[in-house]
C-alpha cells in the first residue's frame, strides 16, 4: 500500500500536474519527469509526442521496485492535440491507490470521457487508456507493468 500511495503522489505531482514545471529534456531527445518522496524515487521518461512511447521507475533506496512501460497516439484529428493532452491530465489527476497505474475506471468532463480497462494488480498488470469525444474514439493508449524484484 506503501507504493500505491506513494505512486498517486508522484502522478499528481508530475505529468497529471502541470507536468511541465518539473520536465527536463535529456541529451536523447527524452522528457523527463522526477518525483522524490523519503526513500521513494519516481521518473518517468517519455519519448515524442503524437505518438510517444515511455517507462514510468520507482526506486526505493536507489534500487528499482516497480515499472510501467506505455504507448500511445491520439486517434483522430478531431480535436485539436493540446485539447486532448489538457483532458488526459485532469482524468490522471483522478488516480486512485487501488489502480495507480493511470486515471480512474471512467471519467466525463464537458464532451470528453476518459475510460480505463485494466486487469491486475500494482504487482503486476496491463490495460488500455481512451479518450472518446462526443462518443468518437479520439486518443488510446496501452500500458503494462509490475514489481521489479532485485537479486
Amino acid at each position: 500500500m506503501e507504493l500505491s500511495r506513494f505512486l498517486v503522489r508522484a502522478k499528481i505531482a508530475t505529468y497529471a500536474g502541470t507536468g511541465e514545471g518539473n520536465e527536463t529534456t535529456l541529451e536523447d531527445g527524452a522528457k523527463e519527469l522526477i518525483f522524490t518522496d523519503g526513500r521513494f524515487k519516481y521518473r518517468d521518461r517519455y519519448y515524442g509526442f503524437n505518438p510517444f512511447i515511455g517507462e514510468e521507475v520507482v526506486f526505493d533506496n536507489g534500487k528499482i521496485i516497480w515499472s510501467m512501460n506505455y504507448y500511445g497516439r491520439i486517434t483522430s484529428d478531431t480535436v485539436p492535440e493540446k485539447e486532448v493532452y489538457e483532458f488526459l491530465r485532469m482524468a490522471m489527476r483522478q488516480v486512485k491507490e487501488n489502480r495507480p497505474f493511470r486515471g480512474p475506471d471512467r471519467f466525463k468532463s464537458g464532451s470528453f470521457e476518459y475510460i480505463d480497462e485494466s486487469t491486475g494488480d500494482v504487482n503486476w498488470f496491463s490495460g488500455t487508456e481512451r479518450i472518446l469525444f462526443k462518443g468518437r474514439e479520439v486518443y488510446r493508449l496501452f500500458y503494462h507493468g509490475g514489481i521489479v524484484r532485485n537479486k
